[in-house]
């Protein structure tokens, strides 16, 4: 692919925490039109933080981030990237913060110059599309941690991003939840970049993994390597074969 083709490009970055030690190091990183990306690593080996710097939520010590071939440095670029790139947070608790679910929901949408009813409307539609029709005016708290985690998709993918980042989307859901967020992912057109320790849900759902490894991102293959013979494959949607 050519430099077109190039979504999102990280050369160089660095980031240290306030205690001194070093998490990210010299860091290289490139996204492509259609590439959907799972990145493993062991915990704290700085996989959110390598999210959180592409939408500006944390500002890398040094090194240049492009999105889209445009140079981003300020809040002010940054803020127009966050248009384009959704982040779902590994806590759903910090995505959710409205009275209900239809609020949380069309929150993006209102902010987007939407009218009431436009917000409403593309909301609904959403949960039809998400199997979450009678959702809209249930209580957010009192949802279920799996109700949250859909919830918490469902307010990203509503803002229509080219790219989608998710931490650890799989993470202590039951097996029905799980599938369902899998089932979403496979028949999303956009590209995206999941960080997990779910092997089984990454095979499922990207093309590529990548590890971080001393501060650094490698391009370890194809997904499939991760296939841990699991035969449970919703509607025999996924087709997949076995390495002997």
């Amino acid at each position: 692919m050519d430099r077109h083709n190039i979504i999102i490009q990280l050369e160089h970055i660095e980031f240290s925490y306030p205690n001194g030690r070093s998490v990210l190091k010299d860091l290289d990183f490139k996204l492509k039109s259609a590439q959907k990306i799972g990145l493993i690593g062991h915990n704290g080996s700085g996989k959110s933080t390598f999210l959180q710097i592409m939408v500006g939520l944390i500002k890398a010590s040094s090194g240049t981030i492009r999105i889209f071939g445009e140079p981003v440095k300020n809040e002010k670029d940054f803020r127009k990237v966050r248009k384009e790139i959704g982040l779902v947070f590994q806590n759903a608790d910090d995505q959710l913060f409205s009275p209900t679910v239809l609020e949380d929901v069309s929150f993006g949408l209102l902010n987007q110059g939407k009218s009431a009813e436009e917000a409403r409307n593309i909301s609904l539609k959403l949960f039809e599309d998400l199997d979450l029709k009678g959702f809209e005016d249930r209580v957010t708290y009192k949802l279920s941690g799996g109700e949250k985690r859909l919830v918490a998709l469902a307010t990203v993918l509503v803002m229509e991003p080219k790219v989608l980042l998710l931490d650890e989307p799989f993470s202590g859901l039951d097996e029905a939840t799980r599938e369902r967020i899998i089932q979403i992912l496979s028949h999303l057109n956009i590209s995206y970049i999941i960080v997990s320790h779910e092997y089984d849900s990454l095979a499922q759902t990207t093309t590529d993994i990548c590890s971080m490894k001393n501060g650094r991102i490698t391009f370890d293959g194809d997904s499939s390597a991760l296939h841990s013979h699991f035969h449970k494959h919703p509607g025999g949607i996924i087709q997949h074969k076995h390495n002997r």
